[in-house]
């Protein structure tokens, strides 16, 4: 299968599920509990990526000092309780994790 076909399949179904919800919820008020429910799925969803990211190498959980991404995500995590800012939490993640790997190689 030609790779330009199978990108613009999987946007086109990408777009056409999202598309469903949004035309069924103009449709129908959903009930309260459901909308409730909806807004943990964003959470939910950013850190499971997240902690995948932070916490396993190699298949394997990782929690040392060692592991510059669980540090520069801590740092990251101090940073957003006390700012509120996200462009200033991905730049201290950023920054963190660029100088411990200058420190701390592999």
């Amino acid at each position: 299968m030609n790779i330009w076909a199978a990108l613009i399949a999987g946007g086109a179904l990408t777009y056409l599920t999202r598309l469903s919800f949004i035309f069924l919820f103009g449709i129908i008020d959903p009930p309260e509990v459901v909308k409730r429910a909806l807004r943990f799925v964003p959470p939910a969803v950013l850190s499971a990526i997240v902690f995948q990211e932070l916490l396993i190498r190699d298949g394997a959980v990782f929690l040392s000092l060692g592991n510059a991404r669980l540090l520069a995500g801590m740092a990251a995590i101090l940073v957003g309780v006390r700012s509120k800012n996200s462009l200033l939490v991905i730049a201290t993640g950023m920054i963190v994790l660029l100088l411990l790997n200058q420190i701390v190689p592999g």
